[in-house]
């Protein structure tokens, strides 16, 4: 059984993690960490852990982890998260960071995005980005993980193979997504209290999301060129799930049926990227609660545009799954070990 610790365990991802670590056969949670709550039990803070998960939360002390312990999952908000990671790599940890701190490789990107200077920036090229179908090797033997983020995991997926091989015209892309109220994360704000919420439907940071530079970042690696795409975020009344449509022109001569073919290759050997049929479309309830990403392909005969669509649960496939997935990896377990809850 490997060992592991959380830090940030109380938050929304820090509890998803716990959620599917309890029925991983080959791990056991030994250390977890919450400053809020530091000295309770984790299931007096949430009582669905009762009988199940009744570890006691402890300040983020680093030389409080146990020296048995292989991999840590940060958990931490972002500024807070990079702060940690000297000491846990000094210390041999291998990491898995669930914040922006590690995701973008230039420090100057990170401060304008995020409006924070960059507590560690000398590991930035060391961190490997944690989207297993795209970076698997890497992530097998990496000591630091940058978990994507929640939107550019739905898009990125969404958008790789046709980059790959060149398939669109990069500068076409235009992304209109929607995210469910957790991916704001577990601090209170106006914005998302209830009354503001409920019955209501919104876009937010119009051109100025901070996940625009990571989807940029690695839709070039991906294209080997310099890519800007159009990114409008929504805010819909549901808890969990994204949903994002992207509208693009393909290669001029290409078909719907070539594109679904390519896609069907691309992602053959990869668990939990469902490519649907024709007829199909993703939605959020089909994948809530799992690690899968639904994608649909439609092509605008009348247009020649293409649509892609695709679904995932943000605190699953977009934050907490993805990071076992990648923890399984590195532990060199087969990548589904322990992910294989079917939707709600």
């Amino acid at each position: 059984m490997s060992k592991i610790a959380i830090l940030g365990a109380t938050g929304y991802t820090g509890t998803e993690l716990i959620r599917l670590l309890n029925d991983h056969p080959e791990t056991d949670v030994v250390f977890i960490s919450s400053e809020t709550y530091a000295g309770s039990k984790l299931s007096d803070i949430h009582p669905q852990f009762r009988e199940q998960e009744d570890l006691i939360l402890s300040r983020m002390q680093v030389d409080e982890i146990p020296p048995a312990v292989e991999i840590v999952f940060c958990a931490l908000p972002h500024g807070q998260s990079a702060g940690t990671m000297p000491g846990l790599l000094k210390k041999g940890y291998r990491v898995i960071d669930l914040s922006a701190d590690f995701r973008l490789k230039e420090a100057e990107l990170y401060r304008q995005w995020y409006e924070l200077e960059h507590p560690a920036p000398s590991f930035l090229e060391e961190a490997v980005y944690g989207l297993p179908e795209l970076n698997r090797r890497a992530v097998s033997t990496a000591r630091l993980i940058a978990n994507p983020g929640c939107y550019p995991t739905s898009i990125i997926l969404a958008l790789a193979p046709l980059l790959k091989e060149s398939m669109v015209k990069a500068a076409s892309m235009i992304i209109d997504a929607k995210s469910g109220v957790s991916g704001a994360g577990r601090t209170p704000r106006q914005a998302f209290h209830f009354p503001d919420c409920t019955e209501n439907f919104k876009a937010y940071r119009v051109a100025c999301h901070q996940h625009t530079a990571e989807i940029e970042q690695e839709l070039g690696l991906l294209g080997e060129s310099e890519i800007k795409v159009t990114f409008t975020p929504h805010l819909v009344p549901m808890a969990r799930g994204i949903l994002s449509t992207v509208y693009l022109e393909p290669a001029s001569g290409k078909t719907e049926e070539e594109i679904r073919a390519l896609y069907n290759y691309f992602y053959g050997e990869c668990p939990f990227v469902r490519i649907l049929e024709e007829d199909a479309l993703p939605e959020t309830r089909f994948v809530r609660g799992s690690n899968f990403v639904d994608i649909a392909l439609k092509m605008d005969r009348r247009t020649g545009r293409l649509i892609i669509l695709s679904a995932i649960d943000n605190l699953v496939k977009g934050a907490a799954g993805q990071a076992v997935q990648n923890m399984n990896i590195m532990l060199g377990l087969p990548e589904d070990t322990g992910l294989r809850q079917l939707p709600f």
